[in-house]
């Protein structure tokens, strides 16, 4: 591997780093700003949703924009501009600032999202093996590098507006810093943007391929409700139901996330033995028995192990749908991905307001029976995935 594609490849990495370490930093102290802003568990829900609201606006734009100025520009500056719109959400005075600033963040880690996988993608191309699962891992082990700073300024006593500075500015320059090696060029014509533009199906969109394209986008959603709800509540379920310390509290989701970077790391090994429909039946039994286990056993330790099954559980479940849609027979080449892709934000945009209103009604603990009940559907959906296939 020559000098230019190792450095292209390290800022690959350091893009989806960057971009999980951004996202994270704040998390674990969501239970500060609903406190600060004294939000009932329906309108903290609403104002969290603000993000996949703004991800879903702004996820059409990232093609032209990548287009014109190149995915690994694009990247560092919508990664920056991830890392403004948290330090304005830390910083806001108000719920509709706050609400605002969400908002905007979403826009741009919509954005980053597609920029940082296209970048990775022309790795891919240029390496000519698969590294976008590994890339995918990187971003869960930024969100545990953010989410365990954050735990540790808890613990310091560090207030949330300044850690957010610090660590937004330092993750935001190691973006730039990584757009220094990044791959040069002009981006590849026939290599995927994430431009969403459903074309015409090859022979016609039949009954199948909807209802394939529908259960595979169910089975994203079932995997993606674990992560959002978990992101969204599990820290402020440990502190006010659970009764953990504030810096204890960001245990959960540290779990969550560490597992799903282990269970990304292996996932690829596994489909290759056992087959894209073993993994995702067992994925389900992981998702559904985890949350199951957090809500059965509300006790620290109890909660932290079944987020971390959980984690594990849902790691393949999102890149084996985009997968599986990218090769549904009769459309055309990207149009199950990026249908999958876009519509699956509809888990981020649904997730957070649903558990406040079930909150507000009756508990958070039981508001997370809708992971459970994700966990559910993908086990019940995951006929759609293809066997083993037999080695020649």
């Amino acid at each position: 591997m020559d000098r230019q594609l190792r450095r292209g490849h390290i800022a690959a990495a350091l893009f989806f780093f960057t971009n999980g370490a951004v996202f994270a930093s704040l998390i674990p102290r969501y239970p500060e700003l609903k406190v600060a802003l004294d939000m009932s568990a329906t309108v903290y829900g609403i104002v969290l949703a603000m993000n996949p609201v703004g991800a879903m606006v702004a996820g059409m734009a990232a093609a032209v924009l990548i287009r014109r100025f190149g995915s690994a520009r694009v990247a560092a500056i919508a990664t920056s501009g991830l890392a403004i719109g948290l330090v304005a959400a830390a910083w806001s005075p108000s719920i509709l600032l706050m609400a605002t600033s969400f908002f905007a963040a979403g826009m741009m880690d919509a954005i980053t999202d597609v920029a940082q996988n296209a970048n990775a993608l022309r790795v891919q191309q240029r390496r000519g093996r698969s590294i976008i699962n590994s890339m995918h891992a990187l971003w869960s082990a930024g969100a545990v590098t953010g989410g365990a700073i954050a735990a540790a300024a808890i613990a310091l006593g560090v207030p949330v507006r300044f850690h957010i500075l610090v660590t937004s500015v330092v993750f935001a320059g190691l973006a730039f810093f990584a757009l220094r090696w990044a791959l040069p060029g002009p981006e590849s014509e026939a290599g995927p943007t994430g431009e969403i533009r459903i074309a015409k199906a090859a022979g016609g969109v039949t009954t199948k391929v909807v209802f394939l394209i529908a259960a595979l986008l169910l089975v994203a959603i079932g995997g993606g409700l674990v992560e959002e709800v978990a992101f969204s509540w599990a820290s402020l379920y440990l502190s006010d139901e659970v009764g953990a310390p504030a810096a204890l509290a960001a245990a959960g989701f540290i779990g969550l996330v560490s597992a799903q970077f282990v269970g990304r790391m292996v996932s690829d090994r596994f489909v290759d033995r056992f087959g894209a429909r073993a993994v995702v039946i067992v994925a389900g039994v992981l998702i559904a028995s985890g949350i199951g286990l957090a809500i059965a056993v509300p006790t620290v330790w109890g909660v932290c192990i079944g987020l971390a099954m959980a984690g594990f559980g849902c790691a393949p479940t999102i890149p084996l749908a985009m997968q599986e849609a990218d090769r549904v027979p009769g459309l055309r080449a990207g149009v199950g991905l990026t249908v999958v892709t876009w519509l699956m934000r509809l888990a981020f945009l649904g997730g957070p307001p649903l558990v406040g209103v079930i909150a507000d009604a009756a508990s958070i603990r039981v508001g997370l029976t809708v992971s459970l009940t994700g966990g559910l559907v993908v086990l019940a959906l995951s006929f759609v995935m293809p066997r083993l296939r037999p080695r020649r």
